[in-house]
């Protein structure tokens, strides 16, 4: 139990999922004879610089869109393995539409998209292995057994672009046998990094990296269709910065584990930052945090957050069978424009798994800090509802601003089983988090000690092609 989680046109278009980058510093080109020679070098960040370097088209991969390259990078990979304890390998996937099923990474390696080519997912399901539902779930998310799995799975990815299938049209025609797969699922992993790209259409929970730890997503645009299911942005990593996320489900859910699978694998999700979120989610949450919470979330730090159309700015999902804890919870800086709510905490949310949950199960939460909020245009400045028998203690909102709608509800604010306090909060809270006056408006919580994520460095790394033309 004291291991520690740090941390998901038409019918007939393709699984959209574009992740862009690699950055082009210089291209230069010289003329000899009739020929001309391209130099294009790149430079990007990353936790660690490889010794080797290979191209998907050295192993027969073909970039028109149309011939499949699930061969070329199983082989790619397999092949590149070798350099793990000799510097490590990185796969340049270069221009191009790459259409390809399902690929493992592996270990000390990095996968570098040219800033022009798109990974394109295959649409047929049945190239898609099915694995094992995660232990701390006990079953899949969608249905009953296994999952298929994630298009990307692995560790130590960089620069990634991708394009996917028709997975939710099948979802809702509930013709799937297994839960849908992520975009890129990393599992048992150490010091991994998820950056600079852009993932369009996921068939699910989008970037997942879980049972892991030094995990950092930085410089990520998720783009989902906001009445798409499940298409949570990402759950979650252990310092996620720089963001911008559209999605149909909550753009970060924070989670560990599934009532008393969740409690019995006893991996809790600790220390974990984030930072300059950009989030629109019409139907769920800025941050949430659960309902998966049965293992435990504790010390989560958000700052400089902003919601654009979103249901909810963080929002605490719970509910009696859960166990677990949300404790240690610290938000400074919230900016939030067309809100349903702007706090909501719930302590009736979700289903169970299956009917082995412990109805004594309660959840405790406590120490939940919001300071430094300005919204606009809300329907309602808060939800906040504990448990009867199992109050929800140590909520504490200073210096927040919350500019109701035209058309708000006639009750701004409604409290059940909760404690907590208030300072400088519009408009003013309910009875259940009594005003402290102005001289307390500084009262609520944000520790002030770095975090050994932020002492992880990258160092910067480049890559140099020739091409004769």
């Amino acid at each position: 139990m004291g291991r520690s989680w740090r941390s998901s046109a038409s019918i007939q278009a393709i699984w959209v999922i574009m992740l862009v980058l690699g950055v082009v510093l210089s291209t230069r080109m010289t003329v000899e004879g009739r020929k001309a020679r391209i130099l294009e070098s790149f430079e990007y960040p990353a936790i660690s610089c490889r010794g080797h370097s290979a191209s998907i088209t050295d192993y027969g991969g073909v970039g028109d869109g149309k011939a499949s390259n699930t061969k070329a990078f199983h082989d790619a990979v397999n092949h590149l393995s070798q350099y793990g304890s000799d510097g490590g390998a990185q796969l340049i996937v270069p221009a191009g539409k790459w259409l390809t099923g399902s690929f493992n990474l592996t270990s000390h390696f990095t996968l570098f998209l040219h800033k022009d080519a798109v990974l394109l997912a295959s649409q047929d399901i049945n190239g898609w292995p099915v694995i094992d539902p995660l232990p701390s779930y006990g079953r899949g998310r969608d249905a009953v057994g296994g999952r298929y799995i994630s298009f990307i799975f692995g560790t130590n990815l960089t620069d990634v672009v991708i394009t996917g299938a028709l997975w939710w049209q099948q979802f809702h025609k509930k013709k799937l046998k297994y839960t849908r797969p992520y975009m890129i699922e990393i599992l048992h992993s150490d010091t991994i990094q998820i950056s600079n790209l852009t993932l369009v259409n996921s068939p699910a929970w989008n970037v997942h990296p879980v049972y892991s730890r030094n995990i950092i997503v930085q410089g990520v645009t998720i783009l989902a269709p906001v009445t798409s299911p499940n298409t949570d942005g990402i759950n979650p990593g252990t310092k996620i910065q720089d963001c911008y996320i559209v999605s149909g489900d909550d753009c970060v859910a924070v989670k560990s584990g599934w009532d008393e699978y969740g409690i019995s694998y006893g991996m809790p999700t600790k220390q974990l930052v984030i930072r300059r979120l950009t989030c629109i989610s019409p139907y769920s949450a800025t941050i949430a945090l659960g309902s998966e919470m049965s293992g435990g979330i504790q010390d989560v730090r958000a700052e400089d957050i902003v919601a654009i159309n979103t249901e909810s700015g963080v929002r605490i999902k719970t509910g009696v069978g859960r166990g677990g804890y949300v404790k240690d919870i610290y938000v400074r800086g919230m900016s939030l424009h067309t809100m349903k709510w702007a706090f909501w905490i719930t302590g009736n949310y979700g289903s169970h798994p299956d009917t082995h949950y412990d109805p004594k199960a309660v959840p405790a939460i406590q120490n939940i800090n919001y300071m430094n909020v300005v919204a606009e245009n809300v329907s309602m400045a808060a939800r906040l509802e504990g448990i009867s028998g199992d109050p929800f203690t140590g909520i504490c909102i200073s210096n927040a601003t919350i500019g109701l709608a035209k058309k708000a509800k006639k009750v701004p604010w409604t409290c059940t089983d909760i404690e907590g306090m208030t300072s400088g909060v519009t408009p003013p809270p309910c009875g259940l988090l009594p005003d402290q006056g102005p001289e307390k408006i500084g009262m609520c919580d944000f520790p002030e000690d770095s975090l050994p994520i932020d002492a992880v460095e990258l160092k910067m790394c480049s890559y140099t092609t020739m091409n004769h033309i």
